[in-house]
């Protein structure tokens, strides 16, 4: 016996199989990659910010010019190989920036570039007569970050604005998009260099000279922290004058040391904009690889096995017959289990009696006068076994199951001789 055929086509139900593991692990991506809907272009100083403040600009430039860039939202990548360039916020934490330019020299991740914050910007409304682009800002005040005195090497310096005449580095020179507030660092006589170098050892070197790396215990050149005290010499309003973009972009040949192909990593975290790590590739690295792989090959399994399968699914009996003798069966089972078999005696007792009542024709209501009318009725026709009455007493009087089983099937066998 067998079912019917299935109504769904092989091919349909695999389609459909298909396009659920693609939209499942496009979900994962999505969740990685920071798809939230969200607009990155909220006006912070980041890489994908295309206002004033921030660098959208720069990374554009860098990947034109052959650079492999990534806009980072992981925190895995301050360890990943390559030029890291940091953002920090206003507002941010100093003390996390430590960490990172720390475990970033520990591990010898690769060079890394600090452009320090300065504007306070702030959205264009969208009720203001100005024909702007989403994500366009306006300038309004400027700062330094109060976060920039936590770090060790500013000990005894202080981050201050003031006016300058312009920027001289690398060999060139050239002007501020606003003289009147630009960032340098207190200590030095005049505020004409914004680009500090630092070693790994926390030496303060100058960026437009050949970096002499102190021999210590090092047998190689260890990667180098850059700080830009003044981030208009690398955001998106300093990248409309084309001396500042030529200088921003030399200082990242310097911090990449002339090596073209050192990938670029700009961080989208510390302003904000970091997400979950990519559960995709979670999946597909250790300790979950293994996981991963089993679940794969028991889906491939099941899979073939349903495709394989000859012919419609026999259909299977039902767990539990029906049927008076099955119901039967079921409540013996039931006394059986629950050890109540002096239940049946008085039941059953009272059954016998009627039907052998009604087979010689009996019309005596009362039990007790119908066991004496069963008796005389058996005597007249020559029964010579045990009385009925005396029978029925000692079903009703007994209490183990094996006393109460032979009174039973002394009752039957009454029944049976009458119907013989």
């Amino acid at each position: 016996m067998s079912r019917a055929g299935n109504p769904f086509r092989p091919g349909v139900v695999l389609a459909v199989l298909g396009i659920g593991a693609v939209a499942f692990l496009l979900m994962l991506y999505a969740l990685g990659q920071g798809w939230d809907g969200s607009n990155d272009r909220n006006g912070g100083n980041h890489a994908a910010s295309n206002g004033l403040n921030g660098f959208a600009g720069l990374a554009g430039l860098l990947e034109d010019t052959g650079y492999d860039v990534e806009l980072s939202r992981s925190r895995a990548s301050y360890n990943e190989y390559g030029l890291l360039i940091l953002t920090p916020p206003m507002f941010g934490d100093g003390e996390e920036l430590a960490d990172i330019l720390d475990d970033r020299r520990r591990n010898d991740s690769g060079p890394t570039l600090v452009i320090l914050p300065k504007w306070m910007a702030f959205r264009i409304p969208e009720q203001m007569e100005v024909e702007a682009e989403d994500g366009w800002v306006f300038l309004m005040n400027s700062g330094s970050p109060e976060w920039f005195e936590t770090l060790d090497f500013a000990e005894g310096a202080q981050l201050g604005l003031g006016e300058a005449k312009g920027w001289n580095g690398l060999g060139m020179i050239g002007a501020l998009p606003d003289a009147t507030q630009v960032q340098a660092l207190s200590t030095q006589p005049n505020n004409e260099m914004r680009v500090r170098v630092l070693d790994s050892e926390g030496n303060m070197l100058v960026a437009d000279l050949p970096p002499e790396y102190p021999k210590g215990d090092y047998d190689y050149a260890p990667y180098t922290v850059t700080f830009v005290f003044e981030p208009d010499l690398m955001n998106n309003y300093g990248m409309a004058d084309e001396n500042r973009a030529r200088l921003a972009f030399l200082l990242i040949e310097t911090a990449v040391d002339g090596d073209p192909s050192m990938p670029v990593i700009f961080d989208l975290t510390l302003p904000g904009l970091g997400a979950s790590e990519n559960l995709l590739t979670l999946a597909f690295s250790p300790p979950f690889l293994a996981a991963t792989l089993c679940l794969l090959l028991a889906a491939l399994v099941i899979a073939w096995r349903g495709f394989q399968r000859f012919g419609p699914p026999v259909a299977e009996p039902p767990v539990m017959s029906q049927g008076k003798r099955q119901l039967a069966r079921n409540g013996a089972s039931l006394i059986q289990r629950v050890k109540r078999f002096h239940l049946l005696s008085d039941p059953y007792a009272a059954l016998i009696n009627k039907r052998i009542g009604d087979t010689l024709g009996l019309r005596e209501p009362r039990p007790e006068a119908r066991a004496a009318a069963i008796d005389s009725a058996l005597e007249r026709r020559g029964y010579e076994g045990p009385g009925y009455a005396r029978l029925a007493h000692d079903l009703r009087t007994a209490s183990r199951p094996r006393d109460i089983i032979r009174a039973a099937g002394a009752l039957k066998s009454i029944e049976r001789t009458l119907k013989r």
